[in-house]
């Protein structure tokens, strides 16, 4: 039996049910959406209170630095197997299908988690919204599951998943529209923060500039490598790119140094304007301007934010259909989640199976104690793309003339391996625990379906 069949290299764009409409700015779009979400709104303050202080942009520069070479990575494969599913059909390409199926297991976990999180912290804004206005939902149906609260389901979580599901269901241009309002809208909350803030901010601050010492900074890498997740959505897009041999590698890699930059900027003003030590709340952009008198500007930024967090929900949704859709037409999943609407070009059953299991997590499992793993499923990834780089340049020899080349192989690949591991070393006993049980459960699916439905049978 042979478990490690591969996939042939596919390095032409493949006739594809899907609408090929996208371009370079929807991609670049779509990754920001994934991107810029809590990471900018919550994370920076938490990092800096607790683990780095004003150094926390070395910290962004350092996570940033090895964000950036799995993005190469990704940015490679995109552009010399352009076809749909993303990290799941380059590791089935050079690494065969088990390896390929497990890389897809572990994507569904990632996109999965991240859905319900956002849809759980976005219902959680708006349940406060709408008790300030009397209008509370009664206790049993404001969070997930909790016997000791007396909570049952989260509705808005449930609404918020089956509403944006809806959205993608329509079709990538439509999808990506609604997307990039918001990232327009999230740009200018950002700007209004910076252009706002900027006039405020007390260098004195600044000091001491590395209260944790180097320690803290590291650390405080390890906290916001996070913040950039969600770059790898783009990659699912190909077979609904124009020219995704050009534009799949400039939407990674677009997105990922315009948000790099963003967090730069947003750190070094939030931690001028308010000694660092009084960040560790959940706003801390809001928080920076109510600190400085500016409670109107901190109001729209505290609204926009709760609508703009949107975003990551489309493009979490927009990918995993994608995904599911891929693994579908492959036969390692059942072949209806390959089918194709007719009238929006999406796939539809991909998507709507999506829509309800990221509702039901979102609704009704509590989150807190998942929410690590979605940091070692996504290190793993970056692991494995790495290695495959250095496997593919060997394999199949150097990229053609216009397609994209990773600098420095097998250097940087290595170096992004050694980054990941370590940080996949500072994660606890029962992340690695539950990371285990989750890929123990998909060699189980593998062995019982996978393997006898496959196309490649």
């Amino acid at each position: 039996m042979n478990y490690l069949r591969k996939k042939p290299l596919e390095t032409t764009e493949r006739p594809s049910n899907l609408k090929r409409e996208l371009k370079t700015m929807d991609l670049i779009l779509l990754g920001l959406g994934a991107i810029v979400g809590t990471g900018i709104f919550v994370i920076t303050g938490t990092a800096a209170a607790l683990t780095a202080g004003p150094a926390l942009i070395l910290s962004f520069i350092i996570a940033a630095f090895s964000c950036i070479l799995s993005a190469l990575c990704y940015a490679e494969f995109a552009s010399r197997i352009p076809v749909s599913g993303g990290a799941y059909s380059y590791a089935y390409t050079v690494f065969g299908e088990l390896i390929g199926w497990l890389i897809g297991w572990l994507m569904i976990c990632e996109y999965l988690l991240a859905n319900a999180s956002v849809a759980s912290g976005w219902s959680g804004y708006m349940n406060g919204f709408l008790e300030g206005l009397g209008l509370g939902l009664p206790v049993a149906l404001r969070s997930s599951y909790n016997a000791e609260t007396g909570a049952y389901v989260d509705v808005i979580a449930v609404l918020v998943t089956f509403a944006v599901t809806y959205v993608v269901i329509q079709g990538a241009k439509k999808a990506l529209r609604l997307n990039n309002i918001m990232v327009f809208i999230k740009f200018g909350l950002i700007a209004l923060f910076i252009g706002v803030g900027v006039f405020y901010v007390k260098p004195e601050n600044w000091t001491p500039f590395a209260p944790f010492g180097l320690n803290g900074v590291v650390s405080g890498a390890a906290v916001v490598f996070f913040a950039f997740l969600g770059f790898d959505a783009v990659s699912t897009a190909a077979e609904e790119t124009k020219n995704p041999r050009r534009d799949v590698p400039r939407g990674i890699i677009g997105s990922l140094g315009i948000a790099t930059l963003l967090y730069i900027i947003v750190t070094l003003v939030l931690t001028g304007i308010v000694p660092y030590a009084q960040l560790d709340i959940k706003d801390p952009v809001a928080f920076a301007i109510r600190f400085i008198g500016q409670d109107f500007v901190a109001g729209i930024i505290s609204v926009g934010a709760i609508l703009t967090l949107l975003t990551v929900l489309i493009s979490m949704t927009y990918g995993l259909g994608r995904l599911i859709y891929a693994i579908g037409r492959d036969g390692l999943l059942p072949k209806k989640l390959s089918q194709v609407d007719p009238k929006t070009k999406s796939p539809k059953n991909a998507t709507q199976v999506v829509g309800v299991v990221s509702a039901v997590l979102a609704g009704v499992v509590p989150l807190n104690k998942l929410a690590e793993l979605t940091n070692i499923v996504t290190l793993l990834i970056f692991v494995i793309i790495a290695i495959g780089i250095i496997k593919l340049r060997k394999d199949f020899g150097e990229p053609k003339e216009g397609e994209f080349k990773v600098p420095f192989v097998p250097v940087f690949p290595i170096v992004s391996v050694m980054v990941c591991v370590y940080l996949m070393v500072q994660l606890s006993l029962s992340v690695w625990i539950a990371f285990l049980i989750w890929l123990t459960v998909g060699v189980i699916i593998y062995f019982i379906y996978g393997y006898k439905h496959s196309e490649l049978n």
